[in-house]
């Protein structure tokens, strides 16, 4: 069930962004955005331009902590892997013998199979 979750809240955002979509269509509004100002602009377009602004934001601060967050884990996996190099523990035995040599196979002859010839 919690793998539905995800698709389930993918699908209703998408649903509500249709239905806000159809609902407002024909709605214009003045957009100001400080350096200059735009006119009849669809109310549509300004929620869905300010929700991927917002998604671009987010991805961005998202990658930077990420990566801070990487860095930290590779340095910890590098502290550990040092740490068990240094540690040893000499009661150690091994489960099994290692593997019984392997009997050295008969030397073949050099001579022909007939037989030396006279």
């Amino acid at each position: 069930m919690i793998r539905f979750l995800g698709p389930i809240g993918v699908l209703g955002v998408l649903a509500i962004a249709i239905v806000f979509a159809s609902l407002n269509g024909s709605q214009r509004v003045t957009l100001d955005l400080g350096l200059f100002v735009l006119h009849g602009v669809p109310v549509t377009l300004v929620a869905f331009g300010g929700l991927f602004a917002g998604m671009f934001v987010m991805l961005v601060t998202g990658i930077r902590s990420d990566l801070k967050v990487r860095q930290i884990l590779r340095q910890r996996l590098a502290e550990e892997d040092r740490e068990e190099r240094e540690l040893r523990d000499e009661t150690q035995r091994d489960l099994f013998d290692p593997a019984p040599p392997t009997p050295a196979l008969p030397e073949s002859s050099t001579e022909e199979p007939g037989g030396p010839m006279a």
